[in-house]
């Protein structure tokens, strides 16, 4: 099995676990804050993280989906509560047995396209991790992603095409940014648009 069909549901797992606590630190009068990801306010970007969620367990249970399924969501008064139920059902949906042998339909890339559930499943890890950074940053609090995850998604990271695409409107990630850092975190954002001096 080559390195891009490992099994990341361990990593992702965790790295959904804690995103889940930077989350749980969220205030409401910070919603309206900016981030990291694009023009996103923090409030966007936890309705698009809710939503990508769903959209990716809708995706391992088998479903052709379809653009609606992966739409942002509205979270109330309980972004905290509403993203660790997103959370818990998407990696229930990973856990279940014989999905590793699915292919994952993704409306969202290149107008739609089915992936090995391996490759698709490291796309929400390597999400999941730089997204916890985003809110983190945006509240002004760590992200602590241990170090073996990071050694796990930097070659995801680096994998993901680097071209025109990242500089459309509401892109999740950015054009890539040189660095000299031998911090994996560094590495990580950088490679995918995003400076751990953000906002500086």
């Amino acid at each position: 099995m080559t390195a891009a069909m490992n099994d990341f549901r361990p990593q992702d797992r965790r790295a959904l676990e804690i995103t889940e606590k930077i989350v749980d630190q969220v205030q409401p009068h910070q919603l309206d804050l900016p981030t990291p990801c694009g023009e996103w306010t923090l409030r966007q970007l936890l309705a698009h993280m809710i939503g990508q969620n769903h959209g990716f367990a809708d995706a391992a249970d088998g479903k052709r989906t379809e653009l609606t399924d992966w739409a942002d969501r509205d979270f109330g008064d309980d972004p905290a509560g509403v993203f660790r139920a997103s959370s818990t059902r998407v990696a229930d949906a990973f856990a279940q047995e014989g999905v590793l042998e699915r292919e994952f339909w993704l409306p969202e890339v290149r107008g739609g396209m089915s992936f090995p559930a391996p490759v698709a499943i490291g796309f929400h890890f390597v999400d999941y991790v730089v997204h916890g950074w985003d809110v983190a940053a945006a509240i002004g609090v760590p992200a602590r992603f241990e170090q073996d995850l990071l050694r796990a998604v930097l070659p995801i990271a680096l994998a993901v095409p680097d071209g025109p695409a990242r500089q459309t409107p509401g892109s999740s990630f950015r054009p890539g940014l040189p660095t000299s850092s031998e911090d994996l975190l560094d590495q990580v954002l950088a490679t995918l648009g995003r400076s751990s001096s953000w906002p500086a």
